[in-house]
């Protein structure tokens, strides 16, 4: 039940996030000093995974390698600031029903804690009324005693 929930409380807040990832990517394009900024961006980008890819399949690193035209480069930070805002969003939504879930169980363990006390209580109050009771019948039984009634009403002994 809980799966197919978060499921599509995930879809939703991509769908939700995906317009707002869309005019970041719009207004990348636009703007000459965030243009630049993300044109240097996307080219350290472009180096930092070329390098990563040539390491992992074996091949030269030290090779030249060739800067992205700038579209190409607009587009791809344009895209990777879109991925990441929706990246953020999510994990901030996953940070918080952490936090949401977590405050939930130490409730939870709070009220377990409360009901073990007051059982606890409990049980101490009926082992001191058990042991007033003792203490009744036992004088009362040295009263019944004292005033010569045990051989009259039995006390003490079972009936036979």
């Amino acid at each position: 039940m809980v799966l197919p929930i978060l499921k599509l409380g995930t879809l939703a807040l991509k769908t939700f996030c995906k317009p707002i990832a869309k005019r970041i990517k719009k207004e990348a394009g636009l703007h000459p000093q965030f243009r630049h900024s993300i044109i240097n961006f996307a080219q350290a980008n472009h180096r930092f995974k070329t390098k990563l890819q040539r390491r992992i399949y074996g091949h030269a690193i030290d090779a030249a390698i060739r800067p992205l035209n700038e579209e190409k480069a607009v587009q791809a930070a344009a895209d990777l600031l879109g991925e990441l805002f929706i990246f953020t969003v999510l994990g901030t939504a996953l940070v918080l029903e952490f936090q949401r879930s977590s405050k939930a169980e130490a409730r939870k363990e709070a009220l377990r804690k409360q009901e073990l006390e007051a059982l606890k209580q409990r049980d101490e109050d009926l082992s001191r009324e058990i042991e007033m009771l003792k203490y009744k019948v036992n004088e009362i039984e040295q009263a019944a005693k004292g005033h010569g009634l045990a051989n009259f009403m039995k006390f003490g002994k079972p009936l036979s």
